[in-house]
């Protein structure tokens, strides 16, 4: 789901608005052996997607935060989506839903291409609660109040596997996570963050794509601050880590941050699209020029092996899947992440001195890829 990754600060499992995907149920789940529930709607299918995902009415107008990260993610949504069938010939599939407390999706997905075997576009707004616990943690606020507190989210998620071993997978994720203040509190600030990144994962490692890769994100970056590059780099490395894999990556990384309020709000959201509008620029031109590459059936294996490690990280370690999964969430969106195809060949060992190898080394050791 698009906006499974814009959870409170707070939560050990990372995404709370996953929750927003699942027919109504009461989920009891224990943080630190507080017992916290969670209402989650059951979404209401539409023949179309609706101009806005917002509530009507309220503080949901078109100067809000809210409305111009929906417009914005939707705008990219549609971007992407256009340069994704130019390049492959065939049309996504479009899903389109709501919720009764306002909220609801668009789900994008091509299958069987002619270029990708799977690729996805989600985008979600949830109108959601969360634990006071989460909300006190988040905001450094006192207090012992146990309602439960609004929260709003909305976000853009993508995965694309290409049929050709040697062209990459990519993944991006942007997101804005909000909170209302607890009720009746007087002048309790409202929480606030903004989210995401990109990243690469090749099953075969072309140096000169990676460094186009990398160099496209760091360009988008530099726009706005020269230390997010290096710094959000670094935190990508950190986070795609299969750790019981002896702690491979799960791909080269790109770039990925959280919790982001250090600065304006208008700030982050001129951040926020020039990263998503990154997204086919720093990726597609890879495609273009591997998708006819010749390849054999071990390197279509060791694609295959290489998915294989891609599902592990995401169904074991990814927070957003993770809890989607644990809370009973919509569960097309949650696994659209998912490659069609996959493999788990025993104790599947690249040779010393060949290119398996030497992306192996690529995913245990992050490499620098542009200075």
């Amino acid at each position: 789901a698009a906006a499974v990754r814009a959870a409170p600060r707070a939560s050990s499992q990372g995404r709370t608005s996953a929750a927003a995907f699942a027919p109504r149920r009461t989920v009891r789940a224990s943080r630190k052996g507080v017992s916290v529930r969670a209402l989650i709607e059951q979404e209401v299918a539409l023949d179309e997607a609706p101009l806005t995902l917002l509530r009507e009415g309220g503080t949901d107008d078109k100067s809000s935060m809210r409305a111009k990260y929906e417009k914005m993610i939707r705008q990219a949504q549609n971007e992407i989506c256009a340069a994704i069938e130019e390049l492959d010939g065939k049309k996504f599939q479009e899903d389109a839903w709501t919720r009764p407390g306002g909220g609801g999706g668009i789900s994008r997905v091509l299958q069987n291409g002619n270029v990708f075997e799977k690729a996805g576009v989600n985008v979600s707004v949830v109108y959601g609660q969360m634990p006071p616990e989460a909300y006190r943690a988040a905001t450094g606020e006192q207090g012992a109040s146990k309602e439960m507190i609004p929260f709003f989210a909305a976000g853009i998620s993508s995965v694309m596997h290409p049929i050709n071993p040697m062209a990459p997978t990519v993944h991006f994720n942007y997101r804005y996570f909000e909170t209302d203040p607890p009720s009746g509190a007087v002048a309790a600030p409202r929480a606030w963050w903004f989210g995401g990144g990109t990243d690469l994962t090749p099953s075969y490692i072309f140096n000169e794509d990676c460094t186009h890769f990398h160099t496209t994100l760091k360009d988008a970056c530099d726009k706005h601050d020269a230390e997010f590059y290096p710094r959000f780099k670094q935190w990508a490395d950190d986070y795609f880590i299969i750790k019981h894999r002896q702690n491979e990556r799960r791909g080269i990384g790109g770039v990925f941050f959280d919790d982001m309020n250090d600065r304006s709000q208008e700030e982050l959201l001129a951040f926020a699209t020039d990263m998503a509008a990154a997204v086919v620029p720093c990726y597609l031109p890879l495609v273009q020029k591997r998708k006819d590459e010749p390849y054999t059936t071990e390197q279509r294996e060791w694609q295959q092996m290489r998915r294989g490690r891609y599902v592990e990280f995401n169904l074991v370690y990814d927070r957003g899947t993770t809890f989607g999964l644990k809370t009973g969430g919509r569960i097309e969106s949650i696994l659209m992440s998912l490659p069609l195809t996959a493999r788990w060949q025993y104790d599947m060992q690249p040779g010393p001195g060949t290119r398996e190898a030497d992306a192996i080394d690529a995913f245990r050791n992050p490499r620098t890829w542009v200075a």
